[in-house]
């Protein structure tokens, strides 16, 4: 027999002990016959609903939303874009449950009557995707059911076990569901906080920006870890709205994307039927067998043969017969020249002749500004202590002057030859822009000391002065290359000059110790009276130095 509103209202005192009843009244939206329910307003202006179980089914599934409710606490609901009840007190009635707790308003809509597009459809897609991203640790400290995947499967396998013990399912259909078990790829999921089972009714919708949108969620019994789709299930049931909502929780979803979510979910559904032959086989009720029995042989007829996930992959003859179908696209073009940057070919042209023989016809006065940039500083360092001129004669102001180069040039001797065979004055030109300002000789007592044993050419025209120095009146030996004749490059008649070798160079090896041309007496010939005999010099140094980078150069 169904208890009064005023005998439940009764109980609130029980439940709040401060609180005043000041009104009651019959709530039988969602009751479905399982529970008591009453609405009373209080004397704060709270709405609160009192719920008393009719059976002990209904009396675990209200212990069970009881737990779920202290599981939300206010921390996590600041998370969730709705509202969900909260438990205001409970006590006991005729040895039954008695929950109390806030009333939500709002209005539902039977999935049947959702409709497509922006409002309803797209609220409850992200109703449910905040839900499903909750932490897990909410169900796990209350101590809520937690289920992985493997178990959610085993659970279906189970499941299927049992319809078919009944005899009583069509045999399409546990073959579909069997296929559906088997699949590796249908179970890859993420588990979830979820409801356990959402539906239509569990969502109350309120005006907001001229368009509804979901208020409030019910029903917390089922509040576990598990498969989301369970909550999407009922999708199955709101034809025109199932694409909109799977969208809007498929984009509103911070979690991992499950391409087969709604493959479950559908699945979830059709098994919805085999529970309620289940429940009635094991019940021993004929008539709920009879009915779930008429369910599944009208989902047998509709997609008994088909599989819940879609076949992609192709067998063996269907991928040979496609490769058969398939034209032969050309080889494409391919460069098959050599592509190297291993040599310049600026720098290898300056070494050929025109002819391509190979032969280098290349002028060492062309080759120093190399030889100079591969040294460094060596050349352009000016001999210690000869900043200031120490003979007679006018001082120039000029960078050359002060910074003297060691830039080759020809003698005269050369140059005078050069001219005989330069009618145009080509030569005398050349000679003439490497015409440096020197300053006079100063005075040495010096002996001059050969270099390496060769006799510069030209050095016997020195105007006099016999003491072996530059040719900037300095009294340090010139550089190498002055003591080698250059030619300049002029159209030749004749076979062009043969290529300069090492062989052509004075010879480099060593010298013993006084023996003349060796470093020892270079430096004593070059080293001034008032130098300190255990200093080195730095000019003679930097004069091997560049000898030697020369003498590199050409080799290579």
């Amino acid at each position: 027999m169904a208890r009064s509103p005023l005998t439940l209202a009764a109980t609130v005192t029980s439940a709040l002990p401060q609180a005043v009843v000041t009104a009651v009244g019959s709530l039988t939206e969602g009751a479905a016959g399982r529970y008591d329910t009453a609405v009373a307003d209080l004397d704060d202006g709270r709405r609160v609903v009192i719920r008393v179980p009719v059976d002990t089914d209904a009396s675990n599934e209200l212990a069970a939303e009881a737990r779920a409710l202290h599981a939300l606490t206010p921390g996590v609901r600041s998370l969730l874009p709705f509202r969900a009840p909260e438990l205001l007190g409970e006590t006991s009635l005729d040895q039954s449950r008695v929950l109390v707790v806030d009333l939500l308003e709002g209005y539902r809509v039977d999935a049947a009557d959702i409709p497509a597009g922006r409002g309803v459809a797209t609220s409850v897609g992200a109703a449910l995707a905040a839900l499903h991203t909750l932490p897990l640790s909410v169900v796990r400290t209350e101590g809520l059911p937690v289920r992985t995947p493997s178990q959610v499967r085993d659970d279906v396998s189970r499941l299927i076990d049992r319809v078919e013990a009944t005899r009583r399912a069509p045999a399409a259909l546990i073959g579909r569901w069997r296929r559906a078990a088997s699949a590796e790829e249908l179970w890859r999921f993420e588990s979830a906080v979820t409801l356990g089972g959402a539906a239509a009714t569990s969502f109350l919708f309120d005006e907001i920006d001229d368009a509804p949108a979901v208020v409030g969620v019910l029903q917390w019994h089922g509040l576990q870890v598990g498969d989301p789709a369970v909550d999407l299930q009922w999708l199955a049931g709101a034809p025109d709205a199932a694409d909109d909502v799977f969208d809007a929780y498929t984009s509103a979803s911070g979690r991992a994307p499950d391409g087969l979510v709604r493959e479950r979910a559908r699945m979830y559904a059709e098994l919805e039927f085999a529970r309620w032959l289940v429940h009635g086989y094991e019940t021993g009720s004929e008539d709920i067998v009879d009915d779930a029995v008429e369910l599944l042989e009208a989902l047998a007829g509709g997609v008994g043969h088909d599989d819940v996930v879609p076949r992609t992959a192709s067998s063996v003859d269907e991928a040979l017969a496609l490769l058969d179908r398939t034209p032969e696209a050309p080889a494409p073009a391919v460069d098959t020249s050599m592509h190297t940057d291993t040599y310049d070919p600026e720098e290898l042209s300056t070494w050929l002749d025109g002819d391509g023989d190979g032969r280098a016809t290349t002028d060492l006065g062309d080759a120093v500004a190399p030889a100079r940039a591969a040294t460094g500083e060596l050349f352009d360092r000016a001999p210690a202590g000869d900043s200031e001129p120490t003979g007679p004669g006018p001082a120039s102001t000029s960078d050359e002057d002060s910074f003297p180069s060691f830039a080759p040039g020809p003698p005269a001797a050369s140059a005078a030859a050069g001219a005989e065979g330069d009618p145009d004055g080509a030569a005398a030109d050349h000679d003439e822009d490497r015409t440096r300002t020197t300053r006079p000789a100063p005075t040495s007592t010096a002996e001059p000391v050969p270099t390496h044993g060769v006799e510069p050419a030209g050095r016997q025209d020195d105007g006099g002065r016999g003491d072996g120095g530059g040719d900037d009146g300095s009294d340090h030996p010139a550089p190498l290359w002055s003591e080698i004749s250059f030619r300049e490059t002029a159209p030749i008649a004749d076979d062009p000059p043969a290529p300069i070798t090492e062989a052509d160079l004075p010879p480099s090896r060593p010298l013993r110790t006084g023996e003349p041309g060796s470093d020892a007496a270079r430096r004593a010939a070059t080293r001034r009276a008032d130098d300190d005999p255990g200093e080195p010099d730095d000019a003679a140094e930097a004069q091997r130095a560049s000898d030697a980078a020369l003498r590199r150069w050409l080799a290579d």
